[in-house]
């Protein structure tokens, strides 16, 4: 029935192999256009997001009535300093949140949920997750990323039919892919799911399960060994909390977000359905990469939140706060800074709207829209926590307990911070969505010239991809030499009478996308196969992609609120302040594509790893335990306490 257990089942995979795996389950075709990917192409594309778009009246009605229902529960119902003390979101509150209808946000009104627009989703994000970290994490795991999302795209009408009732109005969900010694490299898939008539057997142990601890539904990926009449692969099945051999080992616990239900559970010969498949065996990184184009935005969505609280705590401080004979706010060097958070914080709502209404209007394909806003909201939300930490300078480092505690307004600045700094690593780190979306940054490039410097290819097919790109870089290059940017009259709409201009900055926007995708050719043709390698280069490329998209929504969103009469002229200021602090962003970037210490940082590595700059480490003592630096995760019957706790 069941292949014999080895001691250690991680495959071992070459480096090739792996991104053999994860191009296999990459999206490959582009059916409908993206702003974004135009931009790495060096075209600014502002026709594709302006006139920003717009919700319909009913979604409108519909989500501003649920949030007003979810502002009232928050403001009566939960306690987030209770939560952060006890590190556990109280079985009331969850309970509420099920009465409420908000396990059920992104769910359709035929299976029982509220049928939320993308926009309006992330907006009932941003409040609880106000109110409360972990609760946003637990909403956000259940729906972005755990069993409601696969189905809605990937699973039949009789899965459906089954499990979303449930999903809505009572079962928690949670998403199983990292195991201890497989990250963001899915070709090492440990965990498998072995065919047994008609049901799937599955072993394995799986890490860092958010809502695992309290789930009722668990979508787990697993890799299915190939066999007569089974193609296998990494395959996506649902499969049920409760079912027998399933141990939750352990509650993990973190520097922030203390409520988070995040555990590991061991598999041992757990019996699943083959009906709980979804999709075909082989497809199950594929359906987590697509259930992540829309997920990822629930954590930018969070992070704008949590800047409008920031820029609250630093309005109101700041303003009460003297030294000097003056506030502190009137002093330049706090006044940057809460420049920084008020500009940074209208920038990340206006990345974050324009990408959800993007997806609820399904015209364009948001796939790099929404990587580039979990990546810039995750990097500037911490940037703006940090910044108010600094701002409120002891009291920002004191816990809000203890502030209370002697009598001042208990603020939880510090918590913020330890918080907000998972989300850089959260559904792919930095680092990782560096490399996911300078792939598709690239992705026109490698389709007419990926053959030639592929070392598999043949010469025949070098030739091919030759002729390809030759005709390829003949049309575009010579697009990249001018453009609107170089016109003065240029996006004139963008500088109303008595508003700043924000016409210039997306003529800057222009020339720089278009400076952009030079030295992305650039760098592809001095390095060609290596390029792979320059991370830091390609980080850079991605980086300055952001800040442009950033300044885009931010432009299209001010006039939007001008038009519409609601603010205009303090979103145009707030715009322009974004514009002009990114820009700056922007030059450091390109000056450092060509002029870093990558090279030397390289050669220090080499020392670091062999050994020859131990004496550096000398003088001190090291605090950590004994223990391996990766858990044994040898298949195998749980020897551990089941602390699995399903909320009734």
């Amino acid at each position: 029935m069941t292949a014999p257990l080895e001691k250690d089942r991680t495959p071992k995979v070459t480096e090739r192999e792996a991104r053999q795996v994860a191009e296999a389950a990459r999206e490959k075709d582009w059916r409908k256009p993206s702003f974004a990917k135009e931009l790495f192409l060096g075209r600014l594309r502002l026709d594709l997001i302006h006139p920003h778009p717009l919700p319909s009246g009913e979604a409108s009605r519909r989500g501003e009535e649920f949030l007003a229902r979810l502002r009232t529960f928050c403001e009566t119902r939960i306690d987030g300093a209770l939560i952060e003390r006890e590190a556990r979101i109280p079985d009331d509150v969850i309970n509420g949140l099920r009465e409420l209808g908000a396990l059920g946000m992104k769910i359709d009104t035929k299976y029982g949920g509220l049928g939320l627009t993308q926009l309006y989703y992330n907006r009932a994000l941003a409040l609880v997750g106000s109110a409360s970290p972990a609760i946003g994490a637990l909403l956000s795991a259940h729906q972005s990323i755990g069993v409601p999302q696969p189905l809605k795209t990937f699973g039949t009408e009789e899965q459906k039919d089954t499990f979303l009732p449930r999903l809505a109005r009572t079962d928690i969900s949670a998403f199983l892919l990292t195991e201890p010694d497989v990250g963001s490299d899915p070709a090492r898939l440990a965990t498998t799911a072995v065919p047994d008539g008609d049901e799937y057997v599955l072993d394995g142990v799986k890490l860092w399960t958010t809502n695992g601890v309290v789930a009722d539904l668990l979508v787990v990926m697993a890799r299915v060994p190939k066999s007569e009449g089974h193609p296998g692969g990494i395959t996506a099945f649902v499969v049920e909390a409760d079912s027998a051999g399933i141990t939750v080992e352990n509650r993990n616990a973190f520097m922030g977000l203390r409520g988070l239900e995040n555990g590991v559970t061991r598999f041992h010969q757990v019996r699943v359905p083959a009906a709980n498949r979804i999709g075909p065996e082989g497809a199950g990184l594929k359906i987590a990469l697509t259930t992540l184009n829309t997920g990822r935005l629930s954590l930018p969505a969070m992070c704008a939140g949590a800047g409008k609280w920031c820029l609250k705590i630093a309005r109101e401080w700041s303003a009460a706060r003297e030294q000097w004979g003056k506030p502190v706010a009137r002093h330049e060097a706090v006044g940057a800074k809460i420049s920084f958070i008020a500009a940074t914080t209208f920038a990340l709502e206006a990345v974050v709207d324009l990408a959800s209404q993007l997806a609820d209007e399904d015209r364009n394909d948001i796939r790099i829209e929404a990587a580039l806003a979990k990546l810039f909201g995750s990097e500037m939300g911490c940037l703006i926590a940090d910044e108010l930490v600094q701002i409120r300078g002891g009291r920002g480092f004191e816990t809000a307990d203890s502030l209370a505690a002697r009598g001042e307004r208990a603020v939880p600045a510090e918590q913020m911070l330890r918080d907000l700094r998972i989300n850089r690593i959260f559904e792919g780190s930095t680092e990782i969505m560096h490399l996911l979306i300078a792939r598709e940054a690239v992705d026109a490039h490698l389709k007419v010239a990926g053959d030639l410097i592929d070392p598999d290819k043949s010469l025949g097919d070098k030739a091919r991809a030759g002729a390809q790109a030759t005709a390829f870089y003949a049309r575009w290059l010579p697009k990249l030499v001018t453009g609107p940017g170089h016109s003065p009259r240029s996006y004139g709409e963008f500088h109303p009478a008595g508003h700043p201009d924000l016409a210039v900055h997306l003529r800057y926007a222009e020339r720089s996308a278009r400076k952009l995708a030079r030295s992305t050719f650039l760098a592809m043709s001095r390095w060609q196969g290596r390029m792979e390698t320059k991370q830091g280069f390609l980080g850079r490329i991605v980086d300055i992609g952001a800040e442009l998209f950033a300044i885009s929504a931010t432009c299209v969103r001010a006039e939007m609120l001008r038009v519409s009469g609601d603010h205009g002229r303090e979103a145009y200021q707030l715009a322009d302040a974004f514009c002009r602090q990114s820009r700056l962003r922007i030059e450091e970037l390109f000056t450092r594509l060509w002029s870093n210490t990558d090279d030397i940082d390289r050669r220090v590595v080499d020392g670091v790893l062999a050994g020859r700059y131990e004496w550096l480490e000398e003088g001190i003592v090291d605090p950590s335990g004994d223990g391996p630096w990766i858990a044994d995760a040898t298949p195998g019957p749980s020897e551990r306490e089941n602390v699995h706790r399903p909320i009734r």
